[in-house]
This record gives structure tokens, C-alpha cells and sequence, in this order.
């Protein structure tokens, strides 16, 4: 199982959660993000269908896979 760590970070004159390199909204409070942060790590622990999905990776190049609606990441926050 993979591990997904929600960071609170400082972003854009006011905070964000940072999920590796890819920053979410900016919000006007550190508890703003916080709960925003908490709310998304549990909704991506809900299991869903399994189904074909389609990201960019780095290097711009465009991949097809399945994904096990039910292979869902431990998740946690800090900061």
C-alpha cells in the first residue's frame, strides 16, 4: 500500500497543502488549509470503482492504466 503525505505548507502569500511537488489552493489561513487537507486525505482513503484512468507524467508523456478502486493509499497531514 502507498503512503500519501499532506503537507501544510506557506504558499502564495497565505497557505497550502503540498502533496509532493504539486501545491492546492491558497487559502487565507494555516487551519483553513489544515481542515481542507484532512478533508482530502480521507476522501482519497474511500474506496471507489476500479477504472481506466490517464495522467501526464514529467516527462510529458501520456499514460493509460488501471486503477483498483479499492487499492486506496494511507494518508496523513502535517504541519
Amino acid at each position: 500500500m502507498s503512503h500519501v503525505t499532506y503537507r501544510i505548507v506557506e504558499h502564495d502569500g497565505g497557505w497550502a497543502y503540498k502533496v509532493g511537488d504539486t501545491f492546492s489552493e491558497t487559502f487565507a489561513s494555516h487551519d483553513a488549509a489544515r481542515a481542507a487537507a484532512v478533508m482530502a486525505s480521507r476522501e482519497q482513503k474511500v474506496a471507489d470503482q476500479t477504472a481506466w484512468i490517464e495522467f501526464e507524467t514529467t516527462d510529458g508523456e501520456w499514460v493509460t492504466e488501471r486503477a483498483d478502486g479499492h487499492d486506496r493509499p494511507d494518508t496523513d497531514v502535517e504541519g
